[in-house]
């Protein structure tokens, strides 16, 4: 079987044709790419030319942000009391580190300590922006800057430089009133942020620092500054290769800010109280300037500036005499018999004759026996004041009540806080019917009779501090005008609201004349206070009420916990203004856990503070030369001069006393 042959026949062309139909469409296909790539070549180089540019030259420079120096911190003589100071510190560059690992090890090679630190550096330098330059270690020796230096080529991403660091010439004198700045915290951030607000860019800066405490964390806005930024040329990986100083902005310091503190006056505040805990306030009782707020014992603020070693900040914060607290402020204590001139004063308010005489034979009965400390016979308003006499003061408070007692302690300052820029002011209590009521004792929310003989020796329930105890004093020496306390003198050069125009005191004048008269004994021949506060500036002389406060109750003969621990000890405080015949100032101590007494403990203080602030002022130092009397500084300086030594160098303040240990002193 044979089979027919295929024969295929081919049209050349037909061939042509499908031939010349494929050029044809990949010719023209080329042709779209090459009109399309021609489009966008002239897209990106003429129309969109200035915006790439612009990319361009971001991407060849950045901007970085330079904190500013913060504003100084002056008292009201001009001493800069918080200032800054050049420091040179390491920094590392994250993205300018090959292995950050390696250039921590190579680090710590040069600087041993940073090692102790290394988790902490690890989660900064990760947490910081990009190229942002991360402080590793602040405060280098030029040694240790040198051989940083030295061994740049070998530590990418490492660099040393000179910035500058808050300090804090009087280190602990200053620390509470103060504060201190740290590092920008999550919680600062975020607090911004719960505000609605933004927060500045500035914070996230690693080497900025916020006000933490006191008057650093209170004005912290003004201190700031306005941030600057150094305009910076980079390479491909980011690294500074030059700055463009046309470009750079300089930071701009923070405001200035005068406080009416005055340097001599705080200094000599704190050095009184050596190793004991308690607080002094010092002011003028004319115009409710503070010249000097001093809690102890203190702490050095500087420490905080880089960041306090956790072994210290626990040290601090675990021993029992709390460097950290501002017992100035902060701190509350029951004001035992400084407090009774209070009492008196809402008993004659009532109508209470401040000459009739109330006997006392040592016991007072309502209930139980009150003891009091001695049996001073028949006594008025005056000798009781002098006397600190229990019996008597019992006697008016059982008369007058709780209600009376506490409205009148309002209106000399107690149970309040006063508008002078600082937070954290405790108010302390001043008790009445109302507040037993809402805190009952035995659930009926009564008022018993029992409480009122020990509120009215400033005991029971209630608690002040020593701005409060300050105030009153110095509204008692004023004798007319509601004086408040004033702290901030002027920010930025701006005079800040001053404290002269004061609301009257609800009072007749004539009342606390009666009170001041009493005071005055105090501190005369018989007064509880009389040994220990002499000034021995003439006829320059101090009036003063003296107090002791149980911490606890005792058992019979160790009232003031003799033999006690520290903390079961009386506190004993000390109220005091000066002049007697003109009033400048008036100063309240808080000795904590002292266990002598308000004349024995607290006394002697006061009247070393009172004294750097009664020599300070040019009137009464004109009025004690007119007398012919010398000041303790000009005999010193003229004994001085007598042995050929410099007489500059002499302080300005009193001659050091040992106040530790002071005369015998009657018990009140």
């Amino acid at each position: 079987m044979s089979s027919e042959p295929h024969i295929f026949f081919s049209d050349v062309n037909e061939r042509q044709g499908s031939f010349l139909r494929r050029t044809f469409l990949l010719g023209g296909g080329m042709a779209l790419g090459t009109v399309a790539l021609v489009g966008r070549l002239a897209q990106l180089q003429i129309v969109k030319a200035e915006e790439y540019a612009t990319l361009a030259t971001n991407n060849q420079f950045n901007f970085r942000l330079v904190p500013p120096p913060r504003g100084l911190i002056k008292d009201r003589n001009g001493v800069t009391i918080a200032g800054n100071r050049p420091s040179f510190r390491v920094l590392v560059v994250r993205d300018e580190t090959k292995d950050l690992d390696q250039t921590l090890d190579l680090l710590g090679q040069l600087l041993p300590d940073t090692l102790e630190r290394r988790r902490t550096i690890i989660r900064e330098v990760n947490a910081a922006p990009r190229f942002s330059p991360v402080p590793v270690k602040s405060d280098l020796t030029w040694e240790e800057f040198s051989k940083v230096n030295l061994h740049a080529a070998e530590l990418p991403g490492v660099m040393a430089d000179m910035n500058e660091a808050r300090y804090y010439p009087f280190a602990g004198a200053y620390a509470h009133v103060i504060g201190y700045v740290a590092k920008v915290s999550d919680r600062d951030v975020k607090a911004i942020r719960d505000k609605g607000e933004q927060p500045p860019s500035i914070l996230f800066n690693p080497g900025f620092r916020i006000g933490r405490q006191g008057i650093e964390k209170a004005l912290d806005t003004d201190l700031r500054g306005e941030a600057g930024g150094k305009r910076v040329e980079v390479d491909v990986r980011g690294r500074v290769v030059a700055e463009d100083a046309a470009g750079s902005k300089a930071p701009i310091q923070g405001s200035e800010v005068m406080l009416t503190l005055d340097n001599d006056v705080q200094n000599r505040a704190l050095e009184v109280f050596g190793e004991e805990a308690g607080s002094c306030v010092v002011m003028d009782v004319r115009n409710g300037d503070i010249l000097a707020m001093v809690s102890s014992p203190s702490f050095d603020p500087n420490l905080f500036v880089s960041g306090v070693p956790s072994k210290v900040y626990r040290a601090l914060a675990d021993y029992e005499r709390r460097p950290l607290l501002d017992k100035a402020l902060g701190g509350t204590f029951a004001p035992g018999s400084t407090f009774k001139p209070v009492v008196g004063l809402a008993a004659m308010k009532r109508g209470w004759d401040p000459n009739r005489r109330v006997v006392c034979n040592g016991s007072f009965f309502l209930g139980r026996r009150f003891a009091c400390l001695g049996r001073h016979g028949a006594l008025d308003l005056r000798g009781a004041i002098k006397a600190s006499c229990n019996v008597y003061f019992m006697t008016i408070a059982t008369e007058f009540g709780p209600d009376a007692i506490a409205e009148t302690a309002r209106e000399m300052g107690f149970g309040q806080s006063f508008d002078i820029g600082l937070t954290g002011q405790k108010t302390g209590l001043v008790p009445d019917r109302e507040w037993r009521r809402r805190n009952p004792v035995r659930g009926d929310g009564k008022w018993y009779p029992g409480e009122t003989p020990s509120y009215g020796i400033g005991q029971g329930a209630l608690n002040v501090n020593a701005l409060q105890l300050a105030v009153y004093t110095a509204r008692i020496a004023n004798g007319q005008k509601a004086v408040t306390p004033r702290l901030i003198k002027s920010i930025g050069g701006v005079e800040q609201t001053s404290g002269t125009a004061f609301a009257d005191l609800p009072f007749d004048p004539a009342l606390l004349k009666v009170l001041r008269d009493g005071m005055e004994a105090v501190t005369d021949i018989g007064g509880t206070g009389f040994r220990n506060s002499q000034l021995g500036l003439g006829a320059v002389r101090m009036a003063g009420k003296t107090g002791t406060a149980q911490a606890q109750n005792y058992g019979a003969g160790s009232r003031k916990g003799a033999g006690r621990p520290w903390a079961q000890k009386d506190h004993n405080l000390f109220i005091a203004y000066a002049p007697t015949d003109n009033p400048r100032y008036a100063v309240s101590v808080i000795v904590q856990h002292g266990g002598l007494g308000g004349g024995t403990a607290g006394a002697p203080r006061a009247r070393e503070v009172m004294k750097v602030a009664l020599l300070k002022d040019p009137e009464i130092r004109a009025r004690i030369e007119q007398a012919g009397f010398e000041a303790p500084e000009d005999a010193g300086a003229r004994e001085a001069e007598a042995r050929g030594e410099p007489v500059d160098a002499l302080p300005l303040e009193t001659p050091a006393v040992d106040v530790t240990a002071p005369p015998p002193e009657p018990t009140q």
